[in-house]
């Protein structure tokens, strides 16, 4: 290099876990000289990032604050093809998901931990969870942080999740109740609780990392380049030392020159499980063969990178409800004029706590980490026996499932406007299924080579399997959700045309009814013929959770790793992955608690390693 260079820390990506780990080392030294580039746009103040409600519309509206992957088709899928969404904006993920507060279990850090990552366990981590929030007033004898950057809110307002809370306790007398069901132990998993959310309660505002880790500061020092790609990590030897980009900002003339910027200390991959190892593979560290096939000159024979990519399976199943429940429909499908009504008195409410209306609202206010007891186990199956035996049976803390009922219509069919809906959400906690991530160019905005795995089990890259694992546990969520739905007060039959195609004159058909079944009515028996059509249903159904992690897995060198404890790329230096795809296995949690975690966890070990106090 002829120069200094301009930087010492440069983060490829400004999504959830970069913003804290930037917006933590820029407080602890605001000299150090920082940069972020995101390929997405700002997201200070905007309304329709900053007002809760309004994420379902984002995201079904194809707004530009998301990268939409498309997956390969895949027979286990009907031979369709998934759409992943991914966030593409400042504050990443935590701008645009849907609020939803859960923690992984601390068996799931324990697991990282027992792949040679000291200090990744449990004891280590949930420190770092609860540094990173506030949660007010606190929990009584529950472990939550008091004074962090992240705000939470409590509380039900909702008639539909009240309902859903009742239906618990009048009909399942073998699982309890808890005011939280995150406070990180055992206990508080099978057990019904109110769900707490990722809204700011002084002003309805949502809480994410862009605006509490970064805009926050006043730090001349911390720079972000938006709308800018990351090509490759630039090297000198094997010593990162800067990165190439590509400026797709709306005053750039030349879209296509390829920019260098370089750092004196660090360079960090924060885009995430497709984005950092897109990165890594372009810039000559992956698998041998695929670098060889697109001509990249390789710095590193790492071919786990892209591998080990993991998810959850979502499900998002519609029931009719009364004209008096309290749903998100208006916002999430109504006309401008609808939102702006909500819009307007979100605005004009005060910042003292006052009700702000729906618009201040995720729509998710109650829900379970469930658990099969020995009847369900019986109903799994066998199919199912072993997965159970090996994964779940000795970890009490781990749930299979997570429920719960969320406050609008999620889907697209146009025969549902003009009516009130809710939906049962379940989706699978730790799927025996994963996939992988690969480019397919050396241009960075090329559509990537994306195998989920969903229902997939891999036993090479030509041939795969249906999972009846995970196929069990979803026929046997459908069964179990829709008994909670059919007694609940606000129930009023399902929305039939996306729930599974029961034959005729089946005991299982859907569709519209006058009102609830009684708490003791005897559950619907499904006969063979039923299952097959729900297994149809979860086949044409199921998408991702937007939950994806692992594919610069933090394992030995020797397991497919691609990072070590330290976050470190092996075979380079100055180099680090930090975003959830260094997660080396699943977390049975929606995952932007664990990339605030991973966060935390990142800032305080660059920290140490560039001799900064006070992180």
């Amino acid at each position: 290099m002829s120069q200094s260079p301009p930087y010492d820390v440069i983060f490829a990506g400004g999504g959830t876990t970069a913003c804290v780990v930037a917006g933590r080392l820029a407080a602890a030294d605001p000299s150090l000289k920082i940069l972020i580039i995101e390929a997405g746009k700002h997201t200070k103040d905007v309304s329709t990032h900053i007002q809760p409600a309004r994420y379902f519309r984002n995201l079904v509206t194809g707004g530009d604050t998301f990268t939409f992957h498309v997956a390969k088709p895949s027979d286990a899928l009907g031979n369709r093809p998934c759409i992943i969404p991914a966030g593409k904006c400042v504050g990443g993920g935590s701008a645009v998901n849907f609020m939803m507060y859960t923690r992984a279990s601390p068996s799931d850090y324990d697991d990282w931990e027992s792949l040679s990552n000291a200090g990744w366990g449990a004891k280590d981590l949930i420190p770092l969870a609860n540094k990173a929030e506030t949660l007010e007033p606190p929990v009584k004898n529950h472990h939550h942080g008091t004074s962090g950057p992240i705000k939470l809110t409590q509380g039900i307002q909702s008639n539909v999740a009240k309902d859903f809370l009742a239906v618990a306790a009048a009909r399942d007398k073998e699982r309890g109740f808890t005011e939280d069901t995150n406070d990180i132990s055992a206990a508080s998993v099978n057990v019904y609780s109110p769900w707490f959310k990722y809204i700011t309660p002084e002003n309805g505002r949502r809480s994410d990392t862009a605006h509490h880790y970064i805009y926050n500061l006043q730090n001349e020092n911390l720079q972000i380049l938006a709308h800018c790609r990351v090509k490759r990590v630039l090297f000198e030897g094997d010593k990162a030392v800067g990165v190439e980009y590509i400026s797709h900002a709306p005053e750039t003339e030349d879209k296509e020159a390829v920019v260098k910027v370089y750092a004196s200390r660090l360079v960090v991959l924060s885009s995430g499980a497709f984005g950092s190892p897109a990165i890594l593979e372009r810039s000559g560290i992956g698998a041998a063969d695929l670098l060889k096939t697109h001509n990249i000159n390789q710095i590193v024979n790492l071919p786990g990178v892209g591998e080990n990519y993991n998810d959850h399976n979502l499900m998002m199943v519609p029931y009719h409800t009364t004209s008096t429940a309290f749903t998100l429909d208006e916002i999430f499908h109504g006309t401008d004029e609808e939102i702006k009504v909500h819009e307007d008195r979100w605005l004009r409410a005060d910042a003292k706590g006052e009700d702000k209306g729906l618009m201040a609202h995720n729509g998710i206010e109650a829900g379970i980490k469930l658990r099969p007891n020995a009847k369900d186990l019986e109903v799994l199956g066998p199919s199912f026996s072993k997965r159970w035996e090996k994964f779940f049976a000795n970890k009490p803390d781990k749930p299979v499932m997570w429920v719960g009922p969320l406050l609008a219509y999620a889907g697209a069919n146009a025969a549902a406007k003009g009516g009130k809906l809710y939906t049962l959400g379940y989706y699978t906690e730790y799927p025996a299924s994963t996939g992988r991530t690969h480019i397919n160019s050396t241009d960075p905005y090329a559509n990537l080579v994306i195998e989920p795995g969903f229902l997939d089990k891999f036993r090479d890259v030509h041939f795969c399997q249906v999972s009846p694992e995970d196929l069990a546990v979803l026929r046997w969520t459908y069964k179990w959700s829709r008994e909670m739905a059919r007694r609940m007060d606000s129930y009023r039959g399902e929305f039939a045309p996306e729930h599974p195609n029961f034959a005729a004159g089946s005991a299982a058909a859907c569709g519209p009814a006058d009102g609830p079944v009684p708490i003791s009515a005897p559950d619907i028996v499904y006969s063979a013929a039923d299952d097959e059509a729900i297994d149809q249903y979860h086949r044409a159904t199921i998408s991702t959770t937007w939950h994806s992690l692992g594919t610069c897995a933090m394992k030995p060198r020797n397991q497919n790793g691609v990072v070590d404890p330290r976050l470190n790329v092996y075979g380079v230096q100055n180099l680090k992955v930090a975003d959830l795809s260094i997660a080396p296995s699943n977390v049975g949690a929606n995952t932007y608690n664990s990339a605030l975690v991973v966060g935390e966890k990142a800032a305080v070990i660059i920290a140490e390693d560039l001799g900064i106090k006070g992180v």
